[in-house]
């Protein structure tokens, strides 16, 4: 990306970090590694799942192919990522993770509602399920999960997939442990439908990781600030800088996850200087916040961009006397001034 200046008198800006998107030192072979196992453990599973009659199995298994079609989403999204960005794609495809990982979390949330409905036929009337078959399954389920998640964890968890694909794995390991209590209670008491118990455990499971998946790709696609970053607050702290006098157009968004950026239009006091109001506004932001992809456009109060245009401070928010706007007349969001003043 190139810098690009505004024409608005003085106005400058600049600051684009370019990391971003999944980070290139992501370790697929940790991934590949994860979906071989997956996958195969995952057949096993179904085959005995339908030998063993046992619901809770089958749901497992399908937990688990979720999983394993994150890690490939995920893959793919590395892939797609790394492109460099041309054409009408000017962020390139840093996005594709967040589709793949809405995708996923839409998934397992119509898997969660498909198994609830087939749990509850089978409270009500539950078949026979071989116990000991379901036990055996299950502990060996467990070190599968176990063996998995060592090594996403070993892979870089800055994307949504690969987090998100990490934190499945760990639900399908609390999920193996409810099965397994289920296996040992049919085993040990013939009480069938503890199976359809476990299920709606895997069931409750699932709809939490796929609530917060979808989310928060949701908060990406929707480009609401990341979370932790209060923009009121922010927006504050930038008008509390030397010689600013007034901060408006801010948005703060992620291009995907981990990689916030903000823009702002930031208005100096005249005769101040707007190279260094910038530097030290960005140091600010990437120190305090984290955001290295920042773009701000500085402007003198007053000062004149043009024949006809008059660079002044946009109407006051809140209460008061108004001041004559003629820059920025319609401020995209809340208006930020020294001392107190509404949002």
């Amino acid at each position: 990306m190139t810098e690009h200046a505004h024409s608005h008198g003085h106005s400058h800006s600049h600051s684009h970090s370019h990391a971003h998107g999944v980070s290139p030192d992501a370790d697929r072979r940790w991934l590949r590694a994860a979906l071989i196992l997956l996958t195969a453990y995952m057949a096993v599973e179904v085959v005995i799942g339908v030998i063993a009659q046992s619901l809770a199995l089958i749901s497992d298994a399908a937990h688990m192919l979720t999983d394993a079609v994150s890690i490939v989403l995920a893959l793919i999204a590395m892939r797609l990522a790394a492109r460099p960005a041309r054409g009408g794609y000017t962020y390139g495809l840093k996005r594709a993770e967040i589709l793949s990982a809405q995708a996923n979390g839409i998934t397992l949330l119509l898997l969660s509602v498909w198994l609830a409905y087939e749990a509850v036929e089978r409270l009500i009337s539950p078949p026979k399920v071989t116990g000991g078959l379901v036990l055996v399954t299950a502990l060996s389920g467990i070190v599968v999960n176990l063996i998995c998640t060592w090594l996403l964890s070993k892979a870089n968890r800055s994307s949504l997939n690969v987090e998100g694909a990490y934190q499945h794995i760990l639900t399908d390991l609390f999920g193996f442990v409810a099965t397994a209590v289920a296996g040992l209670v049919v085993l040990t008491t013939g009480f069938e439908r503890a199976d359809a118990i476990a299920t709606l455990v895997v069931v409750a499971l699932m709809l939490r990781a796929g609530t917060g998946l979808v989310r928060e790709s949701g908060r990406i696609f929707m480009e609401a600030a990341p979370a932790g970053i209060d923009p009121d607050a922010l927006g504050d702290h930038l008008v509390a800088a030397d010689e600013v006098v007034e901060v408006h157009d801010l948005h703060i968004w992620q291009i995907t996850s981990g990689h916030p950026a903000l823009s702002a239009h930031i208005l100096v006091a005249p005769g101040g200087d707007c190279h260094k109001v910038r530097r030290s506004l960005q140091e600010l932001l990437s120190g305090e916040y984290g955001i290295t992809h920042a773009t701000l456009q500085v402007d003198h109060v007053g000062e004149q961009g043009a024949a006809d245009e008059l660079l002044t401070l946009s109407p006051r928010p809140g209460p008061g006397p108004e001041l004559q706007a003629g820059h920025c007349e319609d401020a995209h969001g809340p208006v930020h001034r020294p001392g107190p003043h509404r949002h």
